[in-house]
């Protein structure tokens, strides 16, 4: 049940190259094979083989998929999904029960937004939208005594951030659960469940897959009882990552390092440049020192990350922007090597227009790849012009 790689005491770089990827021990492979097979023999009948029996229920390639994720992360177990939704929604049922209230930050992804909202709201679970950020909007929240506390941070796509270690020492007082979204930061950058959080999820799609070739999801955690609760619901409900996709995504973990160190260059550089613009009326990245949240980060984080929101005159001038650029490409979704651009009022966060959570129109998002800095600069500087 476990997929905790226990190797001594090696650097980030290190496990995330070799935790789960031991050589296949029938060829001497290098690489550990993609196991197609749908159902396992059995020596006799309940003889398992290696404990597989059937797709849905195990998988080897799954398997060194969460060993490397419990791993990077330092949490005791590691769970791969289909998507980051399919990750939270088995989490969130395994938790919460009709009746039950969770917080929600004020930011987050809109997809976790809906799925809280309309999927688990139609289910009978209720929630409050809370600014995370504000530990005294916290603690009076906490009164309801909710179940559990949605954090993303650094948030989307305003990259604000939260205390993880206050947030949890919070919660745990009044006996609530702490996940944290950690998909924008990364565990390269920053490991929740070291401050305190009780369970990491992803979205393994963005920076993790990092290629922007795969879609999938994650659930860490240290709870043996949580863990076994969330193992049923992958199980019974079945929302398992396929072989392939834990593959590729273990292939996209290998460089994950060295990939957010140049994304966190790259943004920096970039929000620099930018705060000195004239159309840009506000840059939002923690790595900016005037960045609300910005000694949280440096005390909770190894870097800043790849993702970056600027805030431009209007709705109708971000959305010139986002058509103008050539290097950004325009679309949904973030953490490739390559640089993307988005206008979440109408793309990743038109779900959430009428709520709590609804963003302003003049807002553009960037995901900062891994091209040439000055051309990236560059392109957005003469999207900039053409506004």
């Amino acid at each position: 049940m476990s997929h905790h790689d226990d190797r001594p005491d090696v650097g980030f770089e290190t496990l995330a190259i070799h935790a789960g990827q031991d050589p296949d021990a029938t060829t001497g492979a290098v690489i550990p094979p993609v196991h197609m097979s749908s159902t396992y023999v059995q020596d006799g009948i309940g003889g398992l083989r290696g404990g597989y029996e059937y797709g849905r229920a195990g998988n080897p390639t799954r398997t060194a998929l969460e060993t490397q994720l419990a791993t990077l992360e330092g949490g005791a177990h590691g769970l791969s999904f289909a998507s980051g939704l399919a990750a939270e929604d088995a989490l969130l049922r395994a938790v919460l029960k009709p009746g039950d209230e969770l917080l929600i930050g004020d930011d987050v992804y809109g997809g976790t937004y809906r799925l809280v909202s309309r999927v688990l709201g139609a289910w009978g679970v209720r929630h409050r939208v809370v600014d995370l950020t504000d530990l005294s909007a916290v603690r009076d929240a906490l009164d309801e005594r909710p179940k559990l506390i949605w954090a993303e941070t650094p948030s989307n796509p305003y990259l604000r951030i939260t205390d993880i270690a206050a947030l949890a020492d919070l919660a745990h007082a009044h006996g609530a659960l702490v996940v944290v979204d950690n998909t924008f930061a990364t565990p390269a950058l920053q490991r929740p469940l070291s401050l305190g959080a009780d369970v990491v999820v992803h979205s393994t799609t963005k920076y993790l897959g990092g290629h922007s070739d795969v879609v999938g999801g994650a659930v860490v955690l240290q709870d043996d009882g949580l863990a076994e609760q969330v193992k049923f619901l992958q199980f019974a409900a079945g929302a398992v990552s396929g072989p392939l996709d834990a593959w590729l995504t273990t292939r996209g973990i290998k460089t994950l390092a060295v990939r957010m160190q140049r994304h966190g260059e790259n943004a920096l550089a970039l929000a620099q440049r930018l705060v000195e613009h004239p159309a840009v009326t506000r840059v939002h990245y923690p790595g900016l020192p005037d960045h609300p949240g910005h000694e949280i980060a440096v005390r909770q984080s190894s870097g800043f990350g790849g993702m970056l929101t600027i805030e431009l005159a209007d709705g109708p001038a971000a959305r010139r922007f986002a058509e103008s650029t050539r290097l950004f490409t325009l679309a949904e979704s973030l953490g490739g090597v390559e640089s993307l651009v988005n206008h979440p009022a109408s793309m990743t966060h038109a779900s959430v227009r009428g709520t709590p959570l609804e963003v302003t129109e003049s807002i553009v998002r960037l995901s900062v790849g891994l091209e040439s800095v000055g051309d990236l600069v560059a392109d957005v500087e003469a999207a900039l012009a053409r506004v």
